[in-house]
């Protein structure tokens, strides 16, 4: 295997090639803007019925013009459960009341822990050293967080959207388990396993079929724009690819890209959403990314270091 140094440019500190990595970064982008647009759509439509929408223009109408992908059904349904389910319909419920997006955006990915855990279950992928202590310090993180729970972030909130990091991660197994296929037509033909359950639960708990239908009608051009959003760019675009990216490296090394995500998140709540950002925040956000920074860049860096002592 050729080292870091001698493939050039061609491939990132983090083993990633370049144009992985501008991928990645154009991923993490695009899911940390969009807990603005999660926040501001969920003014108009309550959440298990908000994600049922997102998931329904997920597969109508791509679903007519790309095969079902050759992997099996149980597959597909742990991923559209997984993630229609146990990661956007928690975690739209936990933004709606429970927790602001900005930390929401942070919270959730605990993620990088449950998908590295589950690979060194099912994968037989080790955790090096440099890789648990990575964890350790992003773990201190989001423990600042669990200590500064208010009004605007519960502790049930916290809970929730761990919650949906748990999910993800079982998705992000999942997926690294299909193997190599179509992402994008695997991630629309799962989504048909993830509406009937949202719209069950938006049945029960947000007021019945005619409440639901008096939203439909009612809601702003804005907030269907919010859907097409959620739909398009973060699903169809975003865990297609990001799905692409597992199925070629191992977890440890493209599950931590998405902690980039809080910079994203946090930065356009405060700034389209007034959200405010103390110290604590920052903080918390500043060990989280310092987790994977280490996480990414200590081979590379030891590497360099080596040469010196």
């Amino acid at each position: 295997m050729r080292s870091l140094k001698t493939q050039g440019s061609a491939q990132s500190h983090s083993g990633l090639p370049a144009s992985h990595l501008l991928l990645a970064l154009a991923i993490v982008a695009v899911w940390g803007t969009n807990f603005v647009v999660i926040k501001i759509s969920l003014d108009s439509f309550p959440p298990f019925f908000f994600a049922a929408l997102r998931y329904i223009f997920v597969l109508f109408p791509f679903v007519f013009f790309l095969r079902i992908p050759k992997v099996s059904w149980v597959n597909l349904c742990i991923y559209g459960l997984a993630t229609g389910v146990g990661q956007f319909g928690v975690m739209y419920y936990a933004v709606d009341s429970q927790i602001s997006p900005g930390l929401a955006s942070l919270v959730v990915q605990t993620q990088v822990f449950f998908t590295i855990g589950f690979a060194m279950v099912f994968a037989r992928e080790g955790l090096k050293p440099y890789q648990a202590v990575a964890v350790a310090i992003a773990m201190i993180g989001l423990g600042i967080i669990a200590l500064h729970t208010d009004a605007t972030t519960t502790f049930l909130g916290l809970a929730l959207v761990v919650f949906a990091g748990f999910s993800w991660g079982i998705a992000n197994t999942v997926s690294r388990r299909a193997g190599a296929i179509n992402m994008l037509s695997y991630v629309v033909w799962a989504s048909a396993f993830s509406i009937p359950p949202l719209f069950i639960a938006s049945l029960i708990f947000e007021g019945g079929v005619h409440q639901l239908w008096e939203v439909t009608l009612s809601a702003p051009m804005g907030a269907w724009v919010g859907v097409l959003w959620q739909s398009w760019a973060n699903t169809l675009f975003g865990y297609a690819a990001w799905g692409w990216l597992l199925s070629k490296h191992p977890a440890a090394v493209v599950a931590p890209a998405p902690l980039l995500v809080p910079i994203f998140g946090m930065g356009a709540s405060a700034f389209f959403l007034g959200e405010a950002l103390p110290a604590w925040k920052v903080e918390a956000a500043s060990l989280v990314i310092i987790g994977l920074i280490v996480n990414l860049f200590w081979p590379s860096l030891r590497s360099r270091l080596a040469k010196y002592f």
